[in-house]
């Protein structure tokens, strides 16, 4: 259920990574919707859009102005050279904006306690930060599912219905927001994870074995990744809805710690 706007006076602020684009031959920011209700209803915060502006934005700032942070899904591929890897293809959809602006803020956010909220490309985004490496073609492996989206065809809705299960580790974080130690998820990607940065914790594996989730080890605030779409289905499913609320209720500890500070 939406989140009351009685519940606090003053919401804790979130920012919500933006992607890099154009419109009409201007420079855009822009950001999905899907993120900004998710944060605004069910996580109770106020959303805020991070623009993709490379050193405009500095880790001290932000750390001094929010409570918490998504970053989004987006239709771009983190840059292989970011991670030691071969050029992706020619036309291969990259955004070298935003990975300038985040993948050298988040060892900071995670170390200053901000809390983190990883969706899809956030989560790569948060494996290659750390010292990860990816998967460029998930289903082109031997022994992996086609964990792409399917027919384009097919109305926005329909491609976040669930996809497949994910086996959730026992004593994590994500079975006790659901509740059990399997879910249904709404995971669609052709990236993933290939080698897992040193110090992260998994949280969920698809059934063909892939990282599908993890936590930071030795965080000290709530910082959680999933390679799934949680936001686009905060309106129909019980557990996408655990996983924001448990993050605005992160950002509220925050913000109340910020504001004895």
């Amino acid at each position: 259920m939406p989140l009351p706007r009685s519940h606090a006076a003053v919401r804790p602020v979130v920012a919500i990574t933006a992607d890099r684009g154009e419109y009409a031959g201007h420079a855009t920011h822009r950001g999905f919707d899907g993120y900004v209700r998710a944060v605004d209803r069910v996580a109770g915060a106020l959303p805020l859009l991070l623009p993709a502006a490379g050193a405009a934005i500095d880790a001290a700032s932000l750390i001094a102005a929010v409570d918490g942070v998504v970053l989004t899904g987006g239709p771009s591929n983190v840059q292989a050279e970011r991670y030691g890897g071969e050029p992706l293809p020619a036309g291969a959809a990259i955004d070298p904006d935003r990975d300038a602006t985040v993948l050298p803020l988040l060892p900071a956010l995670v170390a200053a306690g901000v809390p983190v909220l990883g969706i899809c490309r956030g989560l790569q985004e948060l494996n290659v930060a750390f010292g990860g490496t990816l998967e460029r073609v998930v289903h082109a492996q031997p022994g992996r599912l086609d964990h792409r989206e399917g027919d384009h065809a097919r109305p926005i809705q329909r491609w976040y219905d669930d996809a497949h299960a994910v086996e959730l580790a026992a004593d994590g974080l994500l079975a006790r927001l659901a509740g059990a130690t399997r879910a249904r998820v709404n995971s669609l990607h052709h990236q993933g994870v290939d080698r897992l940065a040193p110090g992260l914790r998994i949280e969920a594996r698809a059934p063909d074995g892939l990282v599908e989730a993890f936590t930071v080890a030795d965080a000290p605030g709530f910082t959680l990744a999933v390679q799934w779409h949680p936001e686009m289905r905060v309106g129909d499913d019980a557990f996408a809805r655990a996983i924001f609320a448990a993050f605005g209720a992160a950002c509220r500890e925050r913000q109340a710690r910020r504001r004895v500070a």
